[in-house]
């Protein structure tokens, strides 16, 4: 066995489909154990029927739509024109719409491909070290997983049978936590360096409010719809495109009929290889749950480990790893049935512990010396590896701070649920 892993690890280093390895993996296995093979199609089948799935595309096309037209400039001319004045009013702003945008697309490195060629520039002109710039887009690549509509919040609630609107509601504050702490960082910077600010112009407020009147209700109709009991997620979801359709097709006319298409095209690249990873996954899950995986797990870690305090730390070691070497999907698919029922042994809510889970592989994408987000970035700015790697050790110390706030102040992820 210990064999058979190093081999799977090989073959993820070496950039194997991971569908592949881990759909492989679950077949040698099943068939290892002399169970029938059709229990990998059954779970696949499963997750095809389950209601919220369609969320999913729905959500993914909207975010790319979104992606395609010019509503990341105008959202940056906004917050531009409300924070600009504040030292280092312009690093905020990238946090805050690296933020927005990842949990409208669900995809990180998009964020990182779409906004940093807008947002590095910017902050360059506006005097900002290289060296910071470099650093805090890369770790804000994925800032917006814990924010609703992300695609892996929707995920998790699905793999670990918890309710996606309390899900929606328990990410808002460690998420905002994660943008005010590094917000923070960013204005320390800035006045260290001296970078000049620009003055406050009301009239520049109301341009720019003008020019995002149509975009700004979408979070309201839509989170408000949620959480007020309108409609459910799913229908949240086709709410979300046809909006996001009119605004960005019909009223602004960034989009034109004939580049819908492709843009349907590149969305459900993304939500197809999320699925195929999923079933895959769920394949695998099936296996380990017959074979009592997790239960051999809980009875070694209660074995060896007492405190919950101390299955956190192991925990959030294990979840950072994992996000440095797999991608979100994949890790949501196959880790969080294994976890999930040993940390609710150490009376962790299951909430709380998505929270956990997301905020280490928000994290774990930008740990060296795997993380996808720094190869992601290399590639867009074209700066050498260890070059991103040494601009983004800063923020990821400060993530990992926030990190542990989360964990240990559960609270934070609860407050908004009762």
């Amino acid at each position: 066995m210990i064999i058979l892993l190093i081999i799977i690890f090989l073959l993820l280093l070496f950039g194997a489909p991971i569908f592949a390895v881990i759909s492989a993996l679950a077949l040698l296995l099943l068939f290892s154990s002399q169970i029938d093979s059709s229990a990998m199609i059954i779970e696949m089948y499963r997750m095809a029927t389950t209601p919220i799935l369609v969320a999913i595309p729905l959500f993914t096309f909207a975010g790319y739509l979104l992606s395609e037209s010019g509503a990341s400039k105008r959202l940056i001319r906004l917050s531009n024109a409300i924070l600009g004045w504040l030292p280092g009013g312009l690093s905020i702003i990238a946090l805050v719409t690296c933020a927005i945008f990842t949990a409208l697309t669900g995809a990180t490195g998009l964020t990182i491909i779409a906004l940093g060629g807008i947002l590095l520039p910017a902050m360059l002109r506006g005097r900002y070290p290289e060296k910071f710039s470099l650093g805090l887009l890369t770790t804000s690549g994925t800032l917006g997983l814990l924010f609703p509509p992300s695609l892996p919040l929707i995920i998790y609630a699905i793999v670990a049978k918890v309710r996606i609107d309390q899900l929606f509601l328990a990410g808002i504050l460690p998420g905002v936590l994660l943008v005010l702490v590094l917000s923070g960082f960013s204005v320390q910077k800035a006045i260290f360096a001296k970078v000049p600010r620009t003055r406050f112009n009301v009239l520049e407020v109301f341009k720019a409010l003008k020019e995002s009147i149509w975009e700004i209700p979408l979070p309201i109709v839509v989170l408000g719809g949620i959480y007020s009991g309108y409609f459910a997620v799913s229908e949240a979801a086709a709410i979300t495109v046809a909006y996001v359709f009119l605004v960005e097709v019909v009223i602004y006319r960034d989009i034109q009929l004939r580049q819908l298409p492709q843009i349907m095209r590149k969305s459900m690249i993304l939500v197809g290889a999320i699925l195929i990873i999923f079933g895959a996954a769920l394949g695998l899950t099936n296996y380990l749950i017959d074979a009592e995986i997790p239960t051999k797990m809980l009875h070694f870690f209660k074995a060896h480990i007492t405190s919950p305090f101390f299955f956190l730390v192991v925990l959030n070691l294990f979840l950072l790893a994992v996000g440095c070497i797999m991608d979100v999907f994949s890790a949501l698919a196959v880790v969080v049935p294994l976890i999930a029922p040993i940390a609710l042994a150490y009376e962790i809510h299951p909430v709380h512990l998505g929270i956990i889970f997301l905020t280490n592989l928000q994290i774990g994408a930008s740990t060296p010396p795997l993380g996808i987000n720094l190869f992601i970035s290399s590639i867009r700015f074209e700066k050498p590896v260890l070059r991103i790697i040494l601009a983004s050790l800063p923020f990821i110390a400060i993530l990992l701070f926030s990190l542990a706030i989360i964990t240990y102040l559960p609270w934070l992820s609860l407050v908004l649920l009762k």
